[in-house]
């Protein structure tokens, strides 16, 4: 029963305004810098979409927020200090922009720093990276939908093709 409860705790963040206020910041932003950014092509079959929506999130928040970040907070002795942004939050999302490097311009890998902060900010004021894998999966999507609307296509004309 406790851990049933437990798991119900992880959403308390639905319920949090700068949850939501960065839920709009994000497609927001993504408009705002994506006619200055060169858009990069790839792949957009729905099984890659669907990798990009939902996989990605999961797997990077995992690794970079779940376990990258927390590492670091110990290794560099953070208490529970009034960190606007966290030495481990900033190392982690300077180390997370650096490998989107090998898939993205160096422009659109500098771009990643500030969500990906805004993911370990969540995760340090939450304690867990629901928040910033639904974020993050909100931010590919708009992402994804900027970057199809930019080349002339409908994102859901390929999802659904």
């Amino acid at each position: 029963m406790m851990n049933g409860l437990r798991k119900w705790q992880n959403l308390r963040f639905l319920g949090d305004p700068l949850f939501w206020a960065a839920v709009l910041a994000g497609p927001v932003a993504v408009h705002v810098i994506m006619p200055w950014i060169p858009v990069p092509t790839g792949r957009s079959d729905p099984p890659a979409l669907l990798s990009f929506i939902l996989f990605q999130p999961v797997t990077e928040e995992w690794v970079f927020r779940g376990q990258l970040q927390p590492w670091l907070r110990r290794r560099l002795h953070e208490g529970a200090g009034a960190w606007l942004v966290s030495p481990s939050n900033l190392a982690t999302s300077l180390l997370f922009a650096g490998l989107h490097l090998l898939s993205h311009s160096l422009m659109w890998s500098a771009a990643v720093v500030l969500p990906s902060l805004v993911f370990g900010w969540f995760r340090e004021r939450h304690g867990h990276i629901a928040a910033g894998v639904v974020l993050h999966a909100v931010y590919n999507a708009s992402y994804l939908a900027g970057m199809q609307s930019t080349a002339g296509r409908n994102v859901l004309s390929i999802v659904f093709a």
